[in-house]
């Protein structure tokens, strides 16, 4: 660049300013940048080092062994926290008696419906029982208004007593012509004829009585009554209506309740054995079980098995009968029905809860002395109250998990606890999985600070 000053009447082009920064200038800008950078850095730095460092004290006032510190569970190197024992309960398979049920949905219907209907035409004139009573049969039930068939019974009488007069007048009658007859006074014809009128009265007398009977039966009918004893239903017609002999829903139904009995079928292949032991002689129990399948409403025992099995379904319909006692039964009520076929005794059984099944199949978590778990197939056999008979694969006497293995597998250890919690951690196991969020990064415990 030349540094001489302009001569006089000289013009030289402006410098532009960027143009006139000095490299001094432009080395202490760099320099500021960097330092820049370097204080930044300086600052994360010393926020990683302090979290690291609290977090690091805060674990290692645990004590030695505690999770985080060097060598401890949590720490590098140490097991996990999901690698400690699992909590489980556990229960012996155990040698027992077992039924061998059949389940099946029933329909409980009366030994008995009857429909009370009148007999005769007239005017209802009184009920005389209350909806939902038991009543006997025989029992009156309602009123008809009697006086008409009053009057019919009493026309009946008295031609039945006019028809009667003339009969014995004709017998007299006879009487004397046989007489006349023997003596030669009257004509053998006459007395024929005489005893042909005796034997038309004695008809006409007979019907007359019929018709006294029939007209006394109406009467009768008058007061209706129950036809089979059992449970009275709503009434269907009330007093002061007129009601028909041809009436088809008539004044209320009668269902026989004790004994009741229950309908149910079981298939086909289950047949045989129940079959066998019925025509043996035998009586099967039947449980009557409400449809949430925990409430026993009747204990009664089977006895009819129907003549042919249905095509359709394949299955053959049973009946068994109950005393009712308490009346806990109702007609057309559905109910499930359990019927015993069989008694094991002396088999292995366990829980129902110990039963798992996977890919493996049907299996259960043996619990091997070292505190190991096994997975063991078994094949499983008839069910009753919450036991389950083991057919083959497991032996009396041995553990099994009973609760706690939904994350078990095949070699993992357990920690046998005891009661119903065994889902949840003991307090040591707990206390552990504390000191092992600690040491990963977790705020600490209570108990952190040694």
């Amino acid at each position: 660049m030349d540094a001489t000053p302009p001569q006089a009447g000289e013009t030289r082009p402006a410098v532009p300013a960027a143009a006139a920064v000095t490299p001094a200038a432009r080395r202490g800008r760099w320099a500021a940048w960097l330092l820049a950078g370097l204080v930044i850095v300086a600052v994360v730095g010393g926020v990683l080092g302090w979290r690291q460092s609290h977090q690091g004290g805060a674990a290692g006032g645990q004590g030695p062994g505690a999770a985080g510190g060097a060598g401890g569970p949590g720490g590098p190197g140490g097991p996990g926290e999901f690698d400690r024992p699992s909590p489980v309960r556990v229960e012996a398979a155990q040698r027992s008696d077992i039924d061998v049920r059949l389940q099946a949905l029933g329909t409980v219907t009366a030994l008995q419906t009857a429909t009370v209907r009148p007999r005769v035409d007239g005017l209802l004139t009184r009920i005389r029982f209350t909806e939902g009573q038991s009543v006997r049969a025989g029992d009156v039930l309602a009123e008809i208004d009697a006086r008409p068939y009053q009057v019919a019974l009493a026309q009946a009488e008295g031609q039945l007593a006019r028809d009667q007069a003339q009969l014995a007048n004709a017998r007299v009658d006879l009487a004397r012509y046989e007489q006349l007859v023997a003596d030669d006074a009257a004509p053998r014809q006459q007395l024929d004829a005489q005893a042909a009128t005796v034997r038309q009265l004695e008809g006409t007398v007979k019907t007359d009585q019929a018709a006294v009977a029939a007209a006394r039966l109406n009467l009768g009918y008058t007061r209706i009554t129950a036809p089979v004893s059992g449970r009275i239903g709503l009434r269907q017609v009330d007093a002061g209506n007129l009601v028909n002999a041809g009436d088809t829903t008539g004044i209320a139904v009668i269902a026989q309740v004790q004994p009741i009995s229950v309908v149910f079928a079981i298939p086909q292949t289950e047949l045989p054995p129940v079959l066998a032991r019925w025509r043996a002689g035998e009586k099967l129990p039947v449980q009557a079980v409400a449809r949430d399948g925990q409430q026993v409403l009747a204990t009664g025992v089977l006895t009819t098995v129907d003549n042919q099995v249905d095509v359709a379904t394949g299955t053959v319909k049973l009946r068994a009968q109950f005393a009712n006692d308490k009346q806990a039964l109702f007609p057309n009520q559905f109910v499930n029905v359990s019927l015993r076929v069989q008694r094991l005794s002396g088999v292995v059984t366990v829980g129902e809860a110990a039963i798992q099944r996977g890919t493996p199949g049907t299996f259960v978590y043996v619990v091997g002395s070292d505190g190991k778990v096994a997975v063991r197939r078994v094949r499983l056999g008839a069910s009753d109250g919450g036991r389950v008979q083991i057919a083959e694969g497991l032996q009396a006497g041995e553990r099994v998990v009973a609760d706690g293995a939904d994350k078990l597998r095949d070699g993992a250890m357990v920690e046998v606890v005891e009661g119903p919690g065994a889902a949840q951690p003991p307090a040591s196991a707990a206390s552990g999985a504390r000191k092992g969020r600690a040491g990963k990064g977790q705020p600490p415990g209570p108990s952190a600070g040694g």
